[in-house]
């Protein structure tokens, strides 16, 4: 075992060891943790506390053991900066034994957030006392894993087994109310320094002799035979494809099965089954790659703007969610309509949106009248715009009309003002040629709805000032989104990508295939909703309006779908319209006939024979094309780095978070596989199926998009 260098105080009893220290006070032991910021289970923090309760056990003096953090939360899960390393002792499992097998009471005192490992310890011990504002989780399913250490065998012999799996298995985070009301805690507290609160605890069961109470010495709890089944299925659906929220289920059952030694022992095989993952190495890569995108080589070192203040022009669906995304984050808002039956409707959604809020817990009833009551403003007077820090234009995606609203904001915000564009594909460069400032112009591209969504394309025009693209990354800090930086080109990352994997599945429809067999096969895959019940529940207008703007730069050689057109022509936009792909009745949907016969006659019309497709081949020509304009995304410098397009396809566009992305899924799949494929497919469309350069160049060297990310 590693041990901690350790020093005496030579005024005081204090044993430091860093960074964990454990102090006698009285008749107590002080096992303290200081690893900022978050208090992570480091391989030094292991080690100290494997020797400071060690220690404190064999003290006479000691009656009572108390375990806290300093600064702002307990231990908030494991040392990322360990993730993918090999493995040092002390081992966590070990070290919580150890803590549990004290034979004098162990308070863990618990504040801020108390994730993975971090209640794991907490479990470990004896009797848990947490501040009223504390939350708890166990998160590791997130990451393709289970709790390792003794969580799927510890919680279910102190909560209700509905309860740990309900946690375990969602990963979702709950309040102190809920820990005590579930037995997870044993005491809430208001006080703000928990050192303290866990001394006057550890004091009070030393006067009531309170004995050791581990859990691992406890019975499960009862459970109904078919409740594992049950929790079984709805996951089989829930989620979909992912093995680790099955092996969560497994290892929970061993729980009520098994005892305690043997269940931590299965537990333990479960927990390295899932760390040689396909889906585990996915999820590591997303939860990096999320915290890697917004690590931009030209914003370094660069401060950005002050935003208190934000306008938006124009209130629709849109314009409501990022006005109420931005008051949830505390910003002032100034709402612009044309006239004021719209500003009413806008007013009116942006009510609702809130309400929405306050019914989930989100927002104080207080907190929604402050902001209707003033810090929400909705007018036709742009005049109002002069001091905001910050205007978003969201009006109707047409250049003609977002040059005339730039052309009046420019005259009326303020010098530093930032002028910003939420279009989802026309060239920012041609906006800001609008305005007398275009280096304070850029694209914010927010995806609907935007108080919900989480991704934001920044994106960066010609002349955009780096303190603007740095002010762009730290809004969507504050708006709490994930921010990835774009280049400017037609359709940006996301929906550029998107408009080529569309094609590919269009051509997918006109070789064999049924839209409902390939939103059937890609719904297998992994994702939520299939392209075609996305088309429907966007507005198929709102492709078919891209469509016809590029309709005169379509490439005669392009083999041209025309079924959507087909349904718009006869006023099938979606749910919207009650009919699209789908009928849309009563809350449900059901494929329509009429949609097939329509493909039918198209593909008559291009002398077209069609043939079964199997779902493999749909999920192959959707990979490939993605992967492929992905590739020539990357290459053009429209997107940094692979990975900024796994983030922008993961967040933006519902791909399966444990397959990592496209990127990550195609280096997984191998980039040769992919490359055959193209070739393959070209020989039926030789325009479309053309291999991206970085694609071939990648294949030739033998190395993999991975390899762009360093």
């Amino acid at each position: 075992m590693v041990s901690p260098d350790t020093s005496k105080s030579a005024s005081s009893n204090l044993t430091i060891l860093n960074p964990v220290t454990l102090e006698i006070i009285e008749n107590k032991g002080v096992i303290q943790i200081s690893n900022p910021p978050v208090n992570a289970l480091s391989q030094a923090v292991r080690a100290g506390l494997s020797d400071c309760i060690s220690r404190a056990i064999v003290m006479d003096e000691v009656e009572a053991i108390v375990i806290c953090c300093t600064g702002r939360t307990f231990i908030a899960g494991a040392d990322i900066r360990e993730f993918g390393k090999p493995p040092m002792e002390p081992f966590l499992p070990e070290v919580i034994d150890e803590i549990e097998a004290a034979a004098k009471p162990v308070v863990v005192a618990l504040h801020g957030v108390v994730l993975g490992g971090g209640l794991e310890v907490a479990l470990g011990g004896h009797y848990r006392i947490a501040h009223q504002a504390t939350k708890f989780g166990l998160p590791e399913v997130t990451l393709g894993l289970l709790p390792g250490a003794g969580g799927t065998q510890r919680l279910p012999r102190l909560v209700p087994v509905e309860k740990a799996l309900e946690m375990i298995t969602s990963g979702r985070q709950i309040g102190a109310k809920e820990a005590i009301e579930i037995g997870l805690i044993d005491k809430i507290t208001e006080a703000d320094d928990l050192r303290i609160a866990g001394l006057e605890y550890a004091q009070e069961l030393i006067e009531k002799r309170a004995q050791v109470q581990p859990i691992s010495k406890r019975s499960a709890n009862s459970a109904a035979p078919q409740l594992f089944e049950t929790y079984r299925n709805r996951l089989a659906q829930k989620a979909r494809g992912q093995i680790a929220p099955q092996k969560c289920i497994d290892a929970i059952e061993g729980a009520i099965n098994l005892p305690f030694k043997e269940g931590q022992a299965q537990e333990r095989a479960l927990f390295q089954k899932l760390m040689q993952s396909d889906q585990r190495s996915a999820l590591i890569h997303a939860f990096f790659a999320e915290r890697q995108v917004g690590k931009l080589p030209e914003i370094e070192d660069v401060n950005p703007l002050n935003i208190a203040t934000l306008g938006v022009i124009g209130g629709g669906t849109m314009g409501a969610g990022i006005a109420v995304s931005s008051l949830l984050s505390g910003l002032k808002v100034i709402l612009i309509e044309r006239d004021q039956d719209s500003v009413d409707h806008a007013i009116n959604t942006v009510s609702q949106l809130l309400m929405g809020s306050v019914k989930r817990g989100k927002l104080s009833q207080e907190s929604y009248d402050k902001i209707m009551a003033g810090t929400f403003q909705a007018s036709t007077d742009y005049a109002i715009l002069a001091d905001v820090d910050i205007v978003i234009e969201a009006v109707f995606e047409s250049m003609e009309v977002k040059k005339e609203v730039f052309s009046k904001l420019d005259t009326i915000c303020k010098p530093d003002a930032i002028l910003a564009s939420n279009t989802s594909y026309l060239d920012i460069n041609k906006i800001a040629a609008m305005t007398s400032r275009p280096e304070n112009v850029i694209g914010l591209h927010f995806f609907s709805p935007a108080h919900v969504m989480k991704l934001l394309e920044v994106v960066i025009a010609n002349k955009t000032a780096p303190n603007i693209v740095a002010s762009g990354f730290a809004l969507a800090k504050k708006l709490r989104k994930i921010a990835v930086r774009s280049g400017v080109c037609d359709g940006f990352i996301g929906n550029r990508i998107l408009s080529h994997y569309r094609k590919a599945i269009d051509g997918a429809v006109l070789a064999g295939a049924s839209p409902f067999d390939i939103d059937r096969a890609l719904v297998n895959f992994g994702l939520a909703m299939g392209p075609f019940s996305v088309s429907d529940l966007a507005g198929l207008d709102i492709g078919w309006a891209t469509r016809k703007r590029l309709a005169p730069t379509r490439n005669p050689r392009e083999v041209y779908a025309e079924f959507s057109d087909r349904l718009c022509e006869q006023g099938r936009f979606g749910r919207k319209t009650g009919h699209g792909f789908y009928i849309y009745k009563d809350g449900k949907s059901t494929p329509d006939k009429e949609v097939d016969e329509i493909i039918a006659a198209e593909r008559s019309a291009k002398s077209i024979d069609a043939r079964e497709l199997s779902d493999q081949e749909i999920v192959d020509r959707y990979m490939a094309a993605m992967i492929n304009e992905a590739a020539r995304v990357i290459d053009e410098g429209i997107a940094l780095r692979p990975l900024d397009v796994d983030v922008t396809l993961l967040n933006g566009y519902g791909f399966p978070r444990w397959r990592g992305g496209p990127m990550h899924y195609a280096d997984t799949l191998g980039l040769d596989k992919i490359l055959n494929d193209i070739k393959k497919f070209a020989k039926e469309d030789n325009y479309l199926w053309q291999p991206a350069p970085l694609l071939e160049r990648l294949v030739a060297d033998g190395k993999s998009f991975s390899n762009l990310n360093k």
